[in-house]
């Protein structure tokens, strides 16, 4: 698989989609070769983009009968370089990008059926043009792609009341390594019928097959919604203020997101449109979320209940509630753009960690020492869906500092960050997956028996290692 591509191998796999269809320049691979962050530079020769199942199916026959390792990828907004070929190698790229089609939505059943390369906010649309929700949100939902959220298991922000891709897939439509076409687009929500194949490529990151279609959950509209931000003096009041809303508001509470004073600095710098909601700064701030199933009062009385017991118990210092849909959407803006807001401070370094709810103010204080011991001056941006225990636990570099000796010593801080979610019985990657970054260290947070039946589950999928290659785990 590190031997070039002859030419002639690529003609055929060209002729498979047609001229029109098939990347082969440059200019046009260069966007394709490189992650979000900049983070993994990868090479390839060609990028085909196949109009349908068949077509994959097709590809994935001849690079099996060849040996020709492939890289798929839809929307390329993966934060680990599981996207991204490898950098050296001959990887071919499969785009779903033209396989973007919503296929059926029933609203009585509340099931929508998309292609792997639907764009998630057209999803999104096709759902509200039928009276439904799909709830899965993130920052990047313009340009990401159902087959890449599955394959990432992606959580977003709406995790605590809906669940991540797990939960909202029913069925699936894979192509796997050898071409053949798996279709389990069922649409039952009750199904022990033997093995759960679809959750083995759900997370999988396109290791295991292509996945081309998706039976996805639907949900009814609410009625009403309400968006809150509050500040508070730490994570503790946070932690506290959390379990009131839980209690107060129940299924109700949809959203509920974690922000350092830092980090609201930042955004309302940086970000056109975005400015700090309270009048005078507290070092912590959490959004509140609330939709409600029958009317818009309902969720107004549920919100000014919440915040009047956070007031008498001393958990909140000061909070406005959105007055309007723009401004409910402005909230939630700052929160889904903090990432980007630290690109012009300077380098970042990232971490998609989850803890236990109960440990995340120990967690913070943990962390924050043990990083500022090793490098102050340095200023974290900690932040995330404090409902489900993800904390994007970021750290921007001290101020003058020079940014290539910063990222120099990314596996130095992941090393301090990891060890203490190790430590508190949590995970090294949320919802952003293993991709290239963690694949090292994932062996060394899972057991041995862990390890082996993942090895074994990728040798019977792809005996011939073909399926993106050197991504969350090697056979090598």
């Amino acid at each position: 698989m590190s031997a070039a591509v002859s030419a002639e191998l690529l003609d055929r796999f060209t002729a498979i989609v047609g001229e029109k269809h098939a990347l082969r320049s440059e200019a046009d691979l260069a966007p394709h070769l490189i992650e979000n962050r900049g983070l993994y530079h990868g090479s390839s020769p060609l990028l085909l983009k196949p109009g349908n199942v068949e077509e994959v199916s097709a590809i994935m026959k001849l690079a099996s009968e060849t040996g020709t390792a492939v890289v798929p990828q839809t929307g390329n907004t993966g934060l680990v370089g599981g996207q991204t070929p490898r950098e050296g190698k001959s990887d071919i790229i499969i785009s779903l990008e033209r396989m973007n089609r919503i296929r059926d939505v029933d609203p009585v059943a509340n099931i929508l059926v998309a292609d792997g390369g639907a764009i998630l906010a057209e999803v999104q649309k096709a759902a509200e043009a039928h009276g439904r929700l799909f709830p899965l949100s993130l920052g990047s939902e313009g340009s990401c792609r159902i087959g890449g959220n599955l394959s990432t298991n992606a959580g977003g922000t709406a995790v605590l009341a809906y669940g991540n891709m797990r939960q909202l897939c029913l069925g699936l439509e894979v192509v796997l390594p050898t071409g053949e076409i798996w279709d389990g687009l069922r649409r039952l929500k009750k199904d022990n019928t033997g093995y759960d194949l679809r959750d083995l490529f759900i997370g999988a990151e396109g290791t295991l097959g292509i996945i081309t279609g998706a039976v996805l959950k639907l949900f009814p509209q609410p009625l009403g919604r309400q968006v809150a931000f509050a500040g508070l003096k730490s994570p503790e009041d946070a932690l506290a203020f959390f379990n009131l809303a839980g209690s107060l508001c129940g299924t109700s509470l949809t959203g509920f997101e974690l922000m350092p004073r830092f980090g609201v600095e930042i955004t309302s710098k940086h970000i056109e449109g975005v400015r700090d909601p309270l009048e005078s700064p507290h070092p912590w701030y959490v959004l509140i979320d609330i939709s409600t199933s029958d009317s818009a009062e309902t969720a107004e009385r549920m919100m000014n209940a919440l915040l009047e017991k956070g007031f008498e118990e001393g958990l909140v210092q000061d909070a406005t509630i959105a007055a309007s849909v723009a401004q409910q959407q402005a909230l939630w803006h700052m929160r889904e753009s903090m990432s980007d807001a630290q690109k012009p401070e300077g380098g970042s370094i990232k971490h998609d960690v989850s803890v236990p709810v109960s440990r995340i103010p120990h967690f913070m204080a943990e962390a924050a020492e043990a990083v500022m011991a090793a490098m102050p001056g340095a200023r974290i941006c900690a932040f995330g869906h404090m409902g489900d225990g993800n904390i994007h636990y970021n750290i921007s570099q001290p101020v003058g500092a020079d940014k290539a000796a910063f990222i120099g010593r990314w596996r130095e801080m992941n090393k301090i960050v990891h060890g203490l979610v190790r430590a508190h019985g949590g995970s090294i990657s949320a919802e952003h997956g293993i991709g290239q970054l963690k694949r090292d260290e994932l062996a060394s947070i899972r057991s041995e028996i862990e390890m082996d039946l993942m090895h074994r589950i990728k040798r019977a999928f792809d005996p011939a290692a073909i399926m993106n290659p050197g991504k969350v785990i090697s056979l090598d």
